[in-house]
């Protein structure tokens, strides 16, 4: 069976890991500009990288002097977040993929108890899916089991040609689950944790990315 390739950009060194860096120290993340910023320049390089394995076509450019053949993407693809977390991230792929369709989804963590949760699933706005280019991000990819759940009801909108997944910092258990269960999926991290809380959450991971970049909520 196929298996999902997961590309962790912090394994070659680069702006991502000082950027991820920033992400997760207690010093820093009080500064919610800085924060959403980090995940925005996050989802810009991990586009660059996105851009490198999408199809182009040649097509002639007229300059003031000439004509020049230059390579242009073949098709927009579709960018899909999870709110509300996944916003800045979200808006730093749509810095390099302008003219990409868009799609949103509202889905969290509902607890029935201090350790167990079921994912509740309550808004989606989505174009038709059929054979596009997928990319969905969340800046952080803990059990997986929120990721899985939007990722399932999107296929209600269309099956798509190519999936790729998009995060600023993933746990292994949460990637392993992904995987096994999209593994057509290219799966793009800034960096990898090996473990998670009895909570659920990454260790040692950032927090609540959320609630770091737009501030605390109820709790329901």
């Amino acid at each position: 069976m196929k298996e999902s390739k997961i590309i962790n950009l912090s394994e070659k060194k680069s702006f991502v890991s000082q950027w991820v860096s920033e992400l997760r120290n207690i010093n820093v993340q009080g500064d919610r500009m800085r924060f959403r910023r980090n995940l925005e320049r996050i989802g810009e390089a991990i586009a660059y990288e996105i851009s490198k394995s999408l199809p182009y076509n040649t097509t002639p450019i007229n300059t003031p002097l000439g004509v020049h053949q230059s390579s242009v993407l073949a098709e927009q693809p579709v960018l899909c977040t999870i709110l509300r977390a996944g916003l800045p991230l979200h808006q730093g792929m749509l810095n390099y993929f302008d003219q990409a369709d868009n799609s949103f989804m509202a889905a969290y963590r509902k607890h029935t108890d201090e350790s167990h949760f079921e994912i509740s699933l309550e808004y989606v706005s989505c174009p038709d899916l059929t054979n596009r280019i997928l990319i969905i991000s969340d800046p952080m990819l803990a059990t997986g089991a929120s990721l899985v759940r939007s990722i399932n009801q999107l296929q209600n909108e269309g099956k798509w040609r190519e999936l790729h997944i998009v995060c600023a910092i993933a746990s292994k258990p949460g990637l392993d689950y992904v995987s096994a269960v999209f593994p057509e999926a290219m799966i793009w991290c800034g960096d990898v944790d090996e473990a998670l809380s009895d909570k659920g959450y990454i260790l040692p991971g950032l927090g609540d990315a959320g609630d770091l970049a737009f501030g605390t909520k109820m709790q329901h």
